[in-house]
């Protein structure tokens, strides 16, 4: 009797063991394997769908955006965008307050000489599937003049809206206005200097409290300060081609990078104080806190199996003792 039994407890052990540490965490490598996603150019974790992140094409595809499940890389949800024309070239996306979603079509492959550009904001649905939504534009202007960017962020408390502009040589983080206006220009303001990169995206905790830009090849941390941000390290990022999107993940332990073209991978890595990081935020929860009715998620519920395995284990060896 004791070979049956034990093989029955090695097969309940290689499953817990085999069970994703993080599966429901969306913090694990992926490929976007949607053909029609070739220039992602922008990445959103999403705060009420645990694992799912937005992204979507640069220009000449049109007002769509993409819900990838990080657990298999297949796309779960496209989004039509109504109300807001035809994009020119959407570079940027953030998740704002009450799960709202912003969209920067920011860029200028012009080099800078358009004179406005333009933000839309849509509620990020509570039902993944495939739908048209209306959203709302935003006319942006810069204050010092045409620029090209390719980097948005929300504040996930206030919901103010700020942009990073692309120069090879530095750029500045410029501040929008406390609440952005549908019904005229929305004049962003430089509030800091963003020196020695090229910004190709950015992305702030879920806490607000820290801010990463990245460019090709490298990327920065600063401590937020309310804004007048401080430098606080430099970041190795892994190499995937053109590098063109970063976001931190929906507990802010990690850093998810995404690159363009077909078949792109997305890598994480360790975010500065990411151990410590609030998985809180003015969005919504985290993947830990919306992840299953059982409440037991990732490494949690590996060790419980595990245990429980374990618990198996000892109770039939003592049954046999018994028995014999």
């Amino acid at each position: 009797m004791r070979r049956p039994f034990a093989l029955l407890a090695a097969a309940l052990l290689t499953v817990a063991l085999a069970v994703p540490a993080s599966a429901a965490d969306g913090d694990e490598k992926f490929t976007i394997k949607d053909p029609r996603i070739t220039e992602s150019s922008g990445l959103a974790a999403s705060r009420q769908h645990p694992g799912i992140y937005w992204t979507h094409n640069d220009s000449d595809d049109g007002a769509y955006l993409y819900a990838v499940d990080s657990s298999t890389g297949e796309t779960v949800a496209t989004i039509t965008m109504s109300g807001v024309g035809s994009p020119r070239d959407v570079e940027a996306i953030s998740i704002g307050p009450d799960n709202q979603i912003y969209v920067g079509d920011i860029g200028d492959n012009l080099g800078g000489t358009w004179p406005y550009v333009w933000i839309y904001r849509l509620p990020e649905p509570k039902n993944l599937r495939d739908r048209t939504i209306k959203a709302t534009q935003y006319v942006v202007k810069y204050s010092d003049g045409a620029r090209d960017a390719e980097s948005l962020v929300v504040h996930p408390k206030t919901g103010r809206v700020y942009i990073v502009d692309k120069n090879e040589k530095g750029g500045h983080l410029f501040e929008g206005p406390a609440e952005l206006s549908s019904s005229g220009s929305n004049v962003f303001r430089p509030v800091a200097a963003v020196p020695d990169l090229e910004a190709t995206d950015a992305t702030l905790s879920p806490d607000g409290e820290h801010l990463v830009v990245r460019s090709y090849f490298g990327a920065i941390a600063y401590d937020w300060n309310g804004g007048k941000i401080k430098k606080k390290e430099r970041l190795g990022v892994p190499f995937l081609g053109q590098g063109e999107s970063v976001t931190y993940t929906a507990d802010g332990k990690k850093l998810m990078y995404g690159a363009e073209g077909a078949d792109s991978p997305v890598e994480p890595q360790d975010a500065p104080g990411g151990a410590d990081a609030d998985s809180s935020s003015g969005s919504g929860g985290s993947a830990a806190t919306d992840s299953g009715g059982d409440g037991l998620t990732g490494n949690l519920k590996t060790g419980a199996i595990a245990a429980g395995v374990l618990l198996l284990v000892v109770l039939g060896v003592r049954g046999m003792r018994r028995r014999g």
